[in-house]
């Protein structure tokens, strides 16, 4: 009887993964992904057995670890966590009577956040921008709620070469609930090779370096930088602060 992972492993480096997601693919038998998530856990994949396809081939690799499922174990890898922009819905909506675990890894907006303070300690939300899975004018009603509702929102596939314009047109939705000050950070390839970060404001937001491996958080209307730290406070009654 075979078992499928859906393992998160994080925003891309090793020593980011968790011990639970270690364990699973040195479990497994065969690690089914992306080829370029493939390449990220390549010291784990000695003597491992894989199975890749290219990007937009998310239904073809979730059939594949399926089928392989029935007799041997399996790992089948998203960065970040499965669950969040991962396979892990996927697996599950196609799934019969397949033995399935979902192990969860760091999402980008938590890496993201990790670099450039605490941004996210209230409440907050991920919005993809990304219209391929969902329509752009459900995604706009989402950033114009999540403004309203004074969330704290960190932007995933922010910007595409197919679609250049949405970042700019989000962050103009958003200006309609916010002030001009505030914080912004814009990470790209949090916790991985080639990291960078910047802060602006919502002023002064330019996204001509943003690209599809960034993260952009905007805080709330009690955010503030302190340090150089993007903070959103709790709520804590603090004095001399």
């Amino acid at each position: 009887m075979g078992k499928l992972f859906v393992v998160g492993i994080g925003p891309g480096g090793l020593q980011h993964m968790t011990i639970k997601a270690r364990d699973a693919i040195n479990t497994s038998d065969i690690i089914v992904g992306y080829s370029k998530y493939l390449d990220i856990i390549k010291p784990l994949l000695k003597n491992k057995e894989t199975f890749s396809t290219g990007m937009y081939k998310e239904k073809e690799r979730a059939m594949k670890a399926l089928e392989l499922s029935k007799n041997k174990i399996v790992s089948i890898i998203s960065t970040g966590d499965s669950g969040i922009y991962g396979m892990a819905g996927l697996i599950l909506q196609i799934s019969e009577n397949e033995d399935i675990e979902v192990i969860p890894g760091v999402t980008a907006s938590s890496a993201a956040a990790s670099i450039v303070g605490a941004p996210l300690s209230h409440d907050n939300c991920n919005i993809s921008l990304s219209d391929l899975l969902t329509p752009y004018d459900l995604i706009k009603k989402r950033i114009r709620l999540a403004g309203e509702g004074d969330f704290i929102i960190s932007l995933y596939n922010p910007k595409s070469n197919g679609r250049p314009h949405y970042l700019k047109e989000a962050i103009e939705i958003i200006k309609e609930f916010r002030s001009l000050n505030t914080p912004v950070a814009v990470v790209k390839n949090a916790l991985r090779i080639g990291e960078e970060f910047r802060f602006c404001n919502l002023s002064t937001f330019d996204d001509t370096d943003v690209d599809m491996s960034s993260i952009v958080i905007i805080g709330n209307s009690n955010s503030f930088m302190k340090n150089n730290k993007f903070i959103t406070p709790r709520g804590y009654k603090l004095k001399n602060v």
